[in-house]
């Protein structure tokens, strides 16, 4: 299972936490967040990792170097960010790959990937999704069948189903694209008519870093939950 994680974000909402490394590497309980989220990938079968990098690159190159607990850890490097399809459109191509699963680097999620894995072959695009309390910060999705038919405004609060930022993509999803888009806005959101992607419920802990009050949440949480897995 090619592992694509989207580690090279600005962290522009992050900085006064985190500070001098990449939002990724943000430390959680001594050990950088990255470095929990490529242990449970690999937990679940990730047989390499390939971290598309931009901001602050050299600290994460430093760290991990070309593999971690086993697992090979290979690179692909933004010279100006490329957005989070833009990346993930780069990563494909410069190694090769018809199809790979895509985690956001700030956002830990347990669930069974190798299941999604297994039960989304061979469709171009699939989703894990998370159920959540109040769905206002991201944004609900709406599902029929197994398939996510819309998205819902960020502002809507309430219990939903959220995008836990975690893909399954086929290269061929990204043939039409550009060098730099987003996943998310470009892609996914405005193409979901067409698109109507496969979607798995993962079940278990969700956590994104991306805003201090999440930040501290998961300094407070990680640790814990990392131990008893």
């Amino acid at each position: 299972m090619k592992t694509v994680v989207l580690a090279g974000g600005l962290g522009t909402r992050l900085r006064q936490a985190v500070r001098d490394v990449p939002k990724p590497m943000a430390d959680i309980g001594g050990t950088p967040f990255l470095a929990l989220l490529l242990e449970n990938l690999r937990a679940y079968g990730a047989d390499t990792f390939i971290l598309c990098v931009s901001h602050l690159r050299h600290v994460i190159r430093e760290y991990f170097g070309e593999s971690f607990h086993g697992v090979p850890v290979r690179y692909s490097e933004e010279e100006t960010p490329l957005g989070t399809g833009g990346a993930v459109k780069q990563a494909l191509r410069q190694f090769g790959l018809d199809e790979a699963l895509v985690v956001n680097g700030d956002t830990f999620v347990q669930a069974r990937y190798d299941r999604f894995w297994a039960d989304c072959a061979g469709e171009p695009l699939a989703v894990l999704l998370k159920a959540v309390d109040d769905a206002g910060r991201y944004g609900s999705v709406e599902t029929r069948g197994g398939r996510i038919v819309a998205f819902r405004e960020k502002s809507e609060t309430g219990a939903g189903l959220v995008n836990a930022g975690v893909y399954r993509v086929q290269a061929g999803l990204f043939r039409d694209m550009p060098r730099r888009f987003s996943l998310e806005k470009d892609l996914l959101e405005p193409k979901i008519a067409e698109l109507c992607p496969r979607c798995f419920l993962a079940e278990d802990y969700f956590i994104d870093i991306g805003v201090p009050e999440s930040y501290a949440r998961a300094c407070r949480e990680l640790p814990e939950r990392v131990r008893q897995n």
